[in-house]
């Protein structure tokens, strides 16, 4: 089991880049949240096991049909136990 924080630059709000997330993150079975910050970017928490966290995380470099990725940020974690992914304010 990992953790993942994820920080997304570029067009990134207003696409549907949440939901999108939480739909991909359902899908491969991990934990976690996502936000939209003050200064545009996305931040994203993963956990879960190795694979579908890394999964993620390569999906967060291209997001849904409407993002245009310019950066990437991974920061590896502590896990702290997360039980669902949600997104938060």
């Amino acid at each position: 089991m990992i953790r993942r924080r994820v920080l997304v630059s570029g067009t990134v709000q207003g696409v549907f880049f949440r939901d999108s997330c939480r739909r991909a993150a359902a899908d491969a079975g991990v934990v976690g949240w996502v936000r939209n910050l003050p200064d545009g970017r996305v931040e994203a928490v993963f956990e879960g096991d190795d694979g579908p966290v890394e999964q993620m995380v390569a999906w967060m470099r291209h997001g849904p049909s409407r993002a245009v990725v310019d950066g990437v940020e991974v920061v590896p974690e502590p896990l702290e136990g997360l039980l669902v992914f949600a997104i938060t304010d």
